[in-house]
């Protein structure tokens, strides 16, 4: 067999990056990843030579015992393993990214004024309380009461990789609206997630991360900007979280809004550093080395104009940045092989219309939440708001395809799964796990019903527009 040249394998490689980078690009490129993940998680649960290794492998201990000169050690962190490594510690650092997002759009995003953030926010509001409250009038009094927060998140990831996916038959401004949306959805998420599904709250632990906040909130506003200073406390306020009965994911969003968004250096002195660096790198152009330009002094000033740009940059921005593929393409992913398979010991967990007297139907409750509730809360939320004229239609969008546009709000995936990990706590351990397993399947298969009808209504409502049909009420006739 002739051996392959060099070049050969040089070309592949070559165009197997340049696809990557490519794919990594297309905003449905992560909703793709994850949908796969879960079908892998699915296959490992279920498949008889690989479940047991699949759920032994996720409560493998990751714990560190620390031995003390008086014989009394100690185990770091107490109760850790693989699966809690994953929700605990690695998703901290999604928290952390939705946090800056959010820091972000606040500042000088979509959320930025009264104006931009009233009806977006109105709209996550109505999508929050209405699946909330479809979720506890099926299950009021019953086992699975607990888990009303979790059809009240939207997954932004499959959202927005859906819209792309339908290109120009959605107006710009609701695709705007929908992430603006999410984003407020998502803290709306954060902060249910903060004040009822905690533990038992430790106020000792919780007043020293308090002190370490507002320490850090001075060294902020003392104008220190390095990214080490902020990292250590960073794993202190999680230490500090871990062990106070607050989720640890929370110490993630507290740190985000805590990261200045100023950057270090102004625009007059990057301007003047360019200069004398210029002015040095034409110094030394009379240094003639074999490599040409630049030569050894040279690339030490262009390393030190790049440290320079660097620092004109917010810290806030160039952690984002650098964070976000780590979590779209790596976290995520993780997260949804950890938490997406579910050991289908009964087909009734397909059955999202069962219901017990005892344990109620969180398959019921969330399945309807997301498909009925999100859409439903969404567009009542935000018909009410232009009606009494507190807000706004985007422009060019239509009752109906705002509707279409809701109904993509009910994929909650990510976020849902989360919370779902994180309630029935108080049952018994096989009810708990029971009850979280039929609802990781409800959600998987209320966010999938909810993908396809927001992607049919949205096909149909650009249809009817295209053919001439009678559109809604305009934007701008509806304020």
């Amino acid at each position: 067999m002739p051996l392959i040249p060099v070049y050969t394998w040089n070309k592949t490689i070559l165009q197997f990056e340049s696809r990557r980078r490519k794919f990594s690009k297309q905003p449905w490129a992560q909703g793709v990843i994850l949908l796969a993940c879960v079908i892998v998680a699915m296959l490992l649960a279920n498949l008889p030579w690989t479940r047991d290794i699949y759920f032994h492998f996720l409560e493998t201990g990751l714990s560190i015992q620390v031995d003390t000169p008086d014989g009394n050690g100690f185990i770091f962190p107490a109760g850790m393993t693989v699966e809690k490594f994953i929700n605990d510690i690695l998703m901290v650092v999604f928290f952390f990214t939705v946090g800056l997002e959010i820091k972000r759009e606040i500042v000088c995003g979509e959320l930025s004024t009264p104006k931009k953030a009233v009806m977006p926010v109105i709209a996550a509001l109505g999508g929050v309380l209405v699946p909330a409250l479809i979720y506890a009038l099926v299950n009021h009094g019953t086992a699975a009461a607990s888990g009303w927060g979790i059809p009240t998140a939207t997954d932004i990831a499959f959202a927005i990789g859906i819209l792309s996916v339908l290109g120009d038959k959605v107006p710009v401004s609701l695709k705007v609206f929908l992430t603006a949306l999410a984003i407020a959805d998502d803290l709306m998420a954060i902060l249910v997630v903060a004040l009822f599904y905690g533990g038992q709250i430790n106020f000792l632990l919780l007043g020293i991360a308090l002190v370490l906040v507002l320490a850090i909130i001075f060294m902020n506003k003392m104008g220190e900007k390095r990214p080490w200073f902020y990292l250590v406390p960073a794993i202190v306020v999680w230490i500090l979280f871990y062990y106070s009965g607050i989720h640890a994911t929370m110490s993630g969003v507290v740190m985000a809004f805590l990261i200045p968004m100023k950057p270090r250096y102004s625009k007059a002195y990057y301007f003047r550093k360019r200069k004398a660096y210029r002015t040095l790198i034409n110094e030394y152009e009379t240094l003639h080395e074999s490599g040409g330009f630049p030569n050894g002094p040279q690339r030490h000033i262009l390393r030190q104009l790049s440290k320079t740009s660097r620092g004109c940059i917010g810290l806030s921005y160039q952690l984002e940045h650098a964070l976000a593929p780590w979590v779209n393409f790596l976290i995520m992913p993780v997260f949804a092989l950890a938490n997406a398979g579910v050991r289908i010991s009964d087909p009734s967990y397909f059955n999202v219309f069962s219901y017990s007297p005892e344990l109620g139907s969180v398959s019921m409750g969330i399945f309807l939440g997301l498909l009925l509730g999100k859409p439903i809360g969404i567009t009542l939320a935000s018909f009410l708001a232009v009606k009494t004229k507190v807000a706004a239609m985007p422009d060019k969008a239509t009752w109906r395809m705002l509707l279409a546009v809701a109904c993509l709000g009910g994929i909650g995936f990510t976020m849902s799964i989360f919370v779902d990990t994180l309630s029935f706590g108080d049952q018994a351990e096989h009810v708990t796990l029971m009850l979280r397993d039929m609802g990781k399947v409800a959600v998987l298969m209320g966010s999938l019903c909810a993908g396809i009808l927001g992607s049919v209504l949205v096909l149909l409502s650009h249809k009817k527009a295209a053919a001439g049909g009678t559109p809604d009420t305009p934007a701008t006739q509806s304020n």
